[in-house]
């Protein structure tokens, strides 16, 4: 129950509709007994056996309320026949009934109106927090877990959670109060009946609780399985072209199959388990009510202690409990499942980012002397991928940073921007650790441009706006005529307006990554990161894009992660990596003329 309790606490802001739910479910708890009680007096009427009592009975205790309920109906019943005749008098039974009814089942929609709203308003707020700790969680998160887990998480456990836990909160007043005031009344109607039957309740439960103990194991299995094979299709999604250009269909088809096998024989499992429960306590209740027929059967007709239309308004009670008591039973199968929902949602919204900004952090706006790299060291795993790493790069420099792949380049993008942090040594921005700078305003300072060019299902304007929201359509053009992009914006069918599709799709490599260089200079950050930015691009979109670049670098502090050594040749200052460590540093000319790591590393390319 501990998951369900932290659940609850996203009902609090729709406490108000919880409230009416509970008003409106204790009147409809009311009238729902109430309504087969009524049939007592009706049926009197019908079989004409109420006692003729004339005078109205007084009331003795609680104790004697049985016999004072039963005195004041025969009181009421001898009036009512006296002054307006047996067919009138049933009739106003009967108008009884059908009020009794109709208000109960008034009662049931309005409880349920009311809690519609709050089971929505904590499905909206759950995924809102989800949405936002998906986007907190620092990139090292799902560098470790399936993306497609994560949007199991987010779609189809938080639904689980709404048809399981949140349920429960129908219930949760509502059928216990259906029960008491049905109780209260079998108790009004006979006392020695009601203990006699609910001797046999407790027996019931116990078999109905023993079902459930494994839904919860069996529940997380599905779930689990669910969000394997969503990674799966997401994988699949991405990877379209290589699947279909190595004819891998078949691979990744049999791994979706295996994946929805498994998923198959665990919900089997699961909902057979499930759907256990309401036959066995539907079959258990009638074990109780045939238990029932007998005995009250028998001190209707042999002791003659029980009348009649008592007794079948008591039947009618008795089974008034049953639906209740299946809905609590089978709330309590939900609980379980929905309790390995609510353990993989909270999984996500109770973890820790390991990167986090200082109570005190300071919000940094400008950049005015140099970034140091002092002495650092990082490791994804175990591996060192930089050791002793140091590195000035003063305002206004451009820094290029070579070397054979997992020599560690990206990793200084990646520390530099914070999207993991260093293990030993410190990065500083004009003297200040980026660690004591808030991450809003550090991102704020860079810009990036990566190799992968990430756009968005939306339009040219709408790609470029995530740089800056408030930028005006001149602002956008100006930027696309900076990145070498405008040429081919202005020809589109609605220019900046026009969707480019999922990734990008509608667009060239070189069009793409000219596009993101534009969104960069929209943002017109001090500092610029290019991570690889031109080593996908063909021969004439690296031209392009390489004009863009220079363009956008110009009285620009900027750090370059070169594959192609072509593009940093005018950089102020080179840095060769291998395994972590700097080799060599200097001028392009220099690095040449030293013959040594780089050398080899130009002669390779112009080789190739």
């Amino acid at each position: 129950m501990n998951y369900f309790k932290k659940i609850l606490r996203y009902a609090i802001p729709y406490k108000a509709y919880a409230w009416l739910n509970i008003i409106a479910n204790v009147f409809y708890a009311l009238f729902g007994t109430l309504a087969f009680v009524s049939l007592i007096p009706m049926l009197k009427v019908l079989f004409d056996n109420s006692a003729k009592i004339t005078e109205k009975p007084e009331y003795q205790g609680i104790f004697e309320l049985g016999d004072y309920f039963e005195n004041y109906l025969n009181y009421y019943t001898t009036m009512k026949i006296e002054s307006s005749g047996e067919m009138n008098t049933l009739l106003i039974m009967i108008g009884l009934v059908i009020s009794t009814f109709l208000l109960k089942n008034f009662f049931s929609y309005l409880a349920m109106f009311f809690i519609t709203f709050l089971r929505n308003g904590v499905l909206k707020d759950l995924r809102n927090d989800l949405y936002k700790k998906t986007i907190d969680l620092p990139v090292s998160f799902y560098s470790e877990k399936r993306k497609g887990d994560t949007i199991a998480r987010i779609t189809s456990d938080v639904l689980e959670i709404q048809h399981s836990f949140l349920s429960i909160l129908e219930l949760i007043v509502r059928e216990p109060l259906m029960i008491l005031f049905t109780i209260i009344a079998m108790l009004a109607i006979s006392a020695k009946l009601t203990v006699f039957v609910f001797i046999f309740i407790p027996v019931s439960g116990f078999i109905i609780s023993r079902i459930g103990k494994s839904l919860k194991r069996h529940s997380d299995k599905v779930q689990q399985e669910q969000g394997f094979f969503l990674s799966i299709l997401e994988e699949t999604l991405g990877g379209l072209k290589i699947i279909k250009g190595f004819n891998a269909e078949k691979i990744f088809d049999d791994k979706f199959k295996a994946s929805t096998t498994r998923f198959f024989n665990f919900s089997n499992t699961l909902l057979n388990r499930q759907n256990l429960g309401s036959p066995v306590s539907e079959f258990l209740g009638i074990v109780v009510i045939a238990i029932l027929l007998w005995y009250g059967g028998s001190m209707v007709l042999v002791e003659k202690t029980l009348p009649p239309e008592a007794f079948i308004a008591y039947m009618g009670l008795a089974y008034n409990i049953l639906t209740p008591a299946k809905a609590i039973s089978k709330a309590s199968y939900n609980v379980k499942k929905g309790n390995a929902a609510a353990e993989r949602v909270l999984e996500i919204l109770e973890t820790e980012s390991a990167i986090k900004d200082k109570p005190d952090a300071l919000v940094k706006e400008d950049f005015s002397q140099q970034v140091s790299i002092e002495n650092i060291a990082f490791k994804y795993d175990k591996e060192w991928v930089l050791n002793n790493f140091s590195l000035q790069i003063p305002k206004g420099h451009t820094v290029a940073l070579v070397g054979q792949s997992g020599s560690g380049k990206s990793t200084i993008a990646n520390l530099v921007t914070r999207f993991y942090d260093v293990d030993n040594g410190a990065i500083k921005i004009d003297g200040d650790n980026i660690k004591d700078i808030t991450q809003k305003s550090l991102r704020g300072l860079l810009g990036l441009v990566t190799q992968d060019s990430i756009l968005f299902n939306d339009t040219v304007k709408g790609n470029l706006l995530v740089a800056k929201e408030t930028a005006t359509d001149e602002e956008i053009i100006e930027a696309l005529k900076v990145a070498n992009a405008w040429e081919f914006v202005k020809e589109l069918p609605q220019g900046i307006l026009t969707n480019i599709g999922d990734s990008g799709g509608k667009l060239s490599g070189g069009q793409k990554q000219r596009l993101s260089i534009a969104r960069a200079v929209l943002k017109n950050p001090p500092i610029m990161i290019l991570d690889e930015a031109t080593s996908a691009l063909d021969t004439e979109s690296e031209r392009l894009v390489q004009e863009a670049l220079e363009n956008m670098m110009k009285n620009r502090t900027s750090i370059v992660i070169a594959h192609r050594l072509s593009t940093i040749q005018n950089a102020d200052t080179i840095v060769v990596l291998s395994k972590g460590e700097i080799v060599e540093q200097g001028k392009h000319q220099e690095l040449l003329d030293k013959a040594g790591v780089y050398y080899n590393l130009v002669e390779m390319q112009s080789f190739s």
